[in-house]
């Protein structure tokens, strides 16, 4: 029986760093989460336990301090991209480096109505995310957001869907739409305002939601990404999750009151999960 060895990958992940900035008048952080992920030749550590190619993944993780400390932070991609070049250029085994980065938002407590210089809260869930990958002559940059949290109480129903033995669900014109928007969205190259991106991608998908009358989570998810695309001329493709955060009307009748889609009952799960990636089309003649 012949056996060999697949695909395989190896990395330190989620590095927590906080990087804190001290400057004259107030202190500027940074919160991230830093995956790496290196692909290569392993297969003697696979196979023999010959570890003489394998780099730490404590080393992996000392680099991500070390990088945070040599030079500033700066946007998720350029830290994202110098690690993975880092790995590719001085590490020979290794053909491909993939990093990954979440940033956490804080934002300043404010102490009698002025910014305090060094006192900060987080402001919710949602993170920003990159993941760069680097093959020693090429790199390539995904980036996009999770746990967007948005919801709409007006401007949003589904009906003429399929019925079959078992259905129950009843059609509705007027319903509460809530999801946690996962975004994804890849770049054509790599000459890319990272901040002025992200804002217009992100501001995209909260306008599109918005201002679309919803048929169907997937009719909003299709307008939300082409809104990005729309925006953003170096954004090649957009990948969404969501999932459908179901609110369903309380019946109060029983206690002789009237719910006129004012009372709902707010379930986590289960629930309904809609995913699509949706790109520019090719270009015709």
């Amino acid at each position: 029986m012949n056996i060999v060895l697949g695909d395989n990958r190896y990395g330190k992940a989620e590095t927590r760093l906080l990087r804190v900035a001290r400057l004259d008048d107030r202190h500027e952080i940074r919160d991230l989460s830093v995956s790496i992920s290196l692909a290569g030749d392993f297969e003697a550590s696979h196979i023999r336990g010959d570890n003489t190619n394998v780099l730490p993944t404590d080393t992996q993780k000392n680099t991500v301090f070390a990088f945070a400390k040599e030079a500033p932070v700066g946007e998720i991609e350029d830290f994202a991209l110098r690690l993975a070049w880092h790995f590719v250029r001085t590490c020979e085994p290794v053909r491909e480096a993939r990093v990954e980065v979440e940033e956490y938002p804080w934002a300043r407590v404010h102490v009698r109505g002025a910014p305090h210089p060094h006192s900060f809260v987080r402001t919710s869930a949602e993170r920003r995310l990159t993941t760069v990958t680097c093959d020693g002559e090429a790199a390539t940059a995904v980036s996009g957001l999770a746990n967007l949290v948005v919801l709409r109480s007006a401007g949003s129903e589904f009906r003429g869907f399929a019925r079959d033995r078992y259905t129950t669900l009843e059609e509705t014109h007027d319903r509460i739409l809530a999801t946690a928007v996962s975004a994804r969205w890849r770049f054509s190259g790599l000459d890319v305002q990272w901040v002025e991106s992200f804002a217009d991608a992100r501001q995209a998908l909260l306008e599109a939601f918005a201002l679309q009358r919803s048929l169907s989570l997937q009719q909003t998810l299709f307008q939300m990404a082409r809104a990005v695309l729309e925006a953003r001329p170096e954004i090649a493709e957009v990948r969404l999750e969501m999932p459908n955060k179901h609110h369903f009307p309380v019946d109060l009748a029983p206690f002789g009151l009237t719910n006129d889609n004012e009372v709902f009952h707010a379930t986590d799960r289960p629930y309904g999960l809609i995913e699509a990636t949706v790109r520019r089309s090719p270009a015709v003649g």
